[in-house]
């Protein structure tokens, strides 16, 4: 058998040289005379072993990384040899930090060729499809309700209740409408299935489209992911011509297709409502609800939104059933979540794990705490619209309501750490600057109360009068809270005040507990 190597193609990788290393493998390969196979798939999600170089062996692949086209000859010789080598792991799914998680949405990211359509169907693709054609469109709702999907992009609303509306809604047409818009700060996991299992996605829209009875779908992506666009159009040009897309589905009676739309990368094109504008030829601005887009959404018609992450976990509810996916996380938030680790941290990457690990272990135990080796402040859950955790609330579990109890959010499941270096009341004066400007402009509280507590934060890192500027934000926060006409105002308070609330000392307040001692 022709010995086999495994490279990503993902951006991450190729930003750190898996082209080159590719090259430089096979380069070393025609110079020792041997035939090897490389096959570009998606990225594991190890981030600080890439570009990770795997070898097919028997009893598995092993991992070599990170590697540098420098290293190429050497690792093709001791993979060959079977010999040791500095950058070799072993096993990649015996390592710690791919051992303990439970890869669910994300089990064919890194094994899979995403180019190819016959190797997805190999790995148990499309068998999710094959299952709702033979339940049908009712009872393909009932299991997406039944199995506890909630959203994986902001609130959390249940996905199964969302497809239900639009099922029921009455319109001469219907459309299903992936928000791949991922703009938070240390997220990457959209980016990683759209370049990695592309054809996870097509297939979740596809169910989509049979449960709610559309037509057609439109996948909402950025400008700034080129790689992922490309991967999806050669996705979508395959699904075609297998006959997974089109008139008749897998010789089904149901038809739909889908196309790709590239948006400017503004962050309010996040908001389902702007993201429809933007997607109708307009300026993306928030719209008004009600009407819900379930009711009248894109071009009016009834609107299926779901993010990538929650389109593609359905294909493994409809293959293993509603049960088999309730059976992980906790309390109202089921199933696993694909949890992205950046910053200041030793292991940045993506780890999946069912709902209720918490944050603690995510960040000491997974993410091997900072990079930097000085101590962890704070992290930032949720993108830069979540709040600041300090270490004392590290004990709570990943879950949409205990965050929430903690003044906090899950979002898109980014988590962004921070050593002792970091200053706060920056990072609260950066919220607001953020919200500023990416405003649509349309709501008061966001549009003018951002740039206003700029201002104000601005006043209080120099000092001036901070008792009275400080009580000004809070009233602030308050306004925008819950004046905003969505979450993009709506949210900016929670990064400020959790700023203000855990790390007052650098907006010049003594801690309660200090004064106490004093």
């Amino acid at each position: 058998m022709t010995p086999r190597f495994f490279i990503p193609c993902d951006a991450a990788a190729i930003a750190v040289d898996a082209d080159r290393v590719a090259e430089a493998l096979q380069v070393a390969a025609g110079a020792r005379g041997v035939a090897i196979d490389i096959v570009r798939t998606g990225s594991r999600g190890l981030h600080w072993l890439e570009p990770l170089v795997e070898y097919a062996t028997r009893d598995g692949r092993i991992g070599y990384g990170p590697v540098s086209p420098g290293d190429a000859a050497g690792v093709l010789d001791a993979a060959l040899a079977g010999t040791s080598h500095p950058l070799c792991h072993g096993l990649t799914e015996a390592l710690p930090f791919f051992a303990k998680q439970t890869r669910l949405t994300f089990a064919r990211c890194g094994i899979v060729d995403p180019r190819s359509l016959e190797d997805y169907i190999a790995h148990g693709g499309y068998r999710g499809l094959a299952a709702a054609l033979d339940a049908g469109p009712a009872a393909t709702v009932a299991a997406v309700t039944e199995s506890g999907l909630r959203g994986r992009g902001g609130a959390g609303f249940p996905t199964g209740i969302k497809w239900d509306t639009v099922a029921k809604a009455q319109g001469d047409r219907k459309y299903i409408v992936c928000n791949a818009d991922e703009g938070d700060s240390g997220t990457f996991a959209d980016r990683m299935i759209m370049e990695g299992d592309p054809f996870v996605l097509i297939e979740g829209m596809t169910i989509a489209a049979i449960a709610v009875g559309a037509t057609y779908g439109y996948i909402y992506v950025r400008s700034e992911y080129p790689h992922a666009i490309a991967a999806l159009e050669h996705a979508l040009g395959e699904a075609r011509r297998k006959g997974m897309l089109g008139a008749a589905i897998a010789g089904s009676s149901h038809g739909f297709d889908m196309e790709v739309r590239v948006g400017a990368g503004a962050y309010v094109c996040g908001e389902e409502t702007a993201l429809l504008d933007s997607l109708e030829g307009r300026r993306g601005v928030v719209r008004a609800k009600p009407p819900l887009p379930a009711h009248k959404g894109l071009f009016g018609y009834p609107t299926v939104i779901n993010n990538v992450l929650s389109l593609a976990s359905v294909p493994i509810i409809l293959d293993k059933g509603a049960a088999f996916y309730r059976d992980f996380g906790m309390g109202r938030s089921r199933g696993t979540m694909p949890i992205q680790l950046a910053g200041n941290i030793r292991h940045p990457g993506l780890f999946e794990v069912g709902f209720g690990i918490t944050l603690g272990e995510l960040v000491d135990e997974i993410g091997g705490g900072t990079a930097s080796g000085r101590q962890v402040r704070a992290v930032q859950v949720g993108g830069p619209l979540g709040a600041y955790f300090p270490r004392e609330l590290f004990d709570t579990p990943f879950d949409y309501e205990a965050f929430a109890a903690r003044d906090g959010l899950i979002g898109h499941g980014g988590i962004v750490v921070f050593d002792d270096s970091v200053d706060m009341a920056r990072q609260a004066r950066f919220a607001m600057e953020f919200c500023a400007v990416e405003s649509c402009g349309k709501c008061t509280p966001c549009r003018v109360g951002s740039t206003r507590g700029v201002e104000v934060i601005d006043r209080v890192i120099a000092g001036e009068q901070r008792a009275a500027n400080l009580a000004v934000l809070e009233d602030l926060c308050h306004t925008m809270k819950l004046g905003s006409l969505c979450a993009l105002g709506g949210f900016t308070p929670y990064p400020v005040m959790s700023a203000l609330t855990h790390f007052p000392e650098d907006f010049g307040v003594t801690p309660p507990s200090r004064q106490a001692a004093e």
